[in-house]
């Protein structure tokens, strides 16, 4: 596990918690895994994915019956990241509040980490 021993690698807000919770639910699935992978026009892109079986090397967070899980490459960019679930008049979605971010896209969808080498 990466991180501080004793701290989540991440927070839920009650709004995301919820939605986690209802995806959960309607599916049937254990949780959300969350990762990142090469992508987009800043480099990074996040994933998210139903899982019905934890990796062993997931971290597994929970808040409010909701669980995420975080895939083993992922842990490094996403530790002190806030996932949020917002609605607006256009969309809604989970947003990343994540103080690893060096830079992101005009559109959202695709962002660069500080101190890591895009190769």
């Amino acid at each position: 596990m990466f991180g501080i021993p004793g701290k989540q690698a991440v927070t839920i807000t009650p709004r995301a918690a919820a939605q986690i919770c209802k995806l959960m639910t309607k599916g049937g699935h254990a949780g959300l895994r969350i990762g990142v992978k090469k992508g987009g026009c800043a480099g990074m892109e996040y994933t998210m994915e139903y899982v019905d079986q934890p990796d062993p090397h997931d971290e597994i967070v929970e808040q409010d019956d909701a669980r995420v899980m975080i895939a083993p490459m992922a842990q490094m960019f996403l530790f002190g990241t806030e996932i949020d679930y917002e609605v607006s008049l256009l969309e809604a979605g989970f947003k990343f509040n994540n103080p690893n971010v060096a830079d992101a896209c005009g559109c959202g969808e695709s962002i660069s980490f500080k101190d890591v080498a895009q190769g």
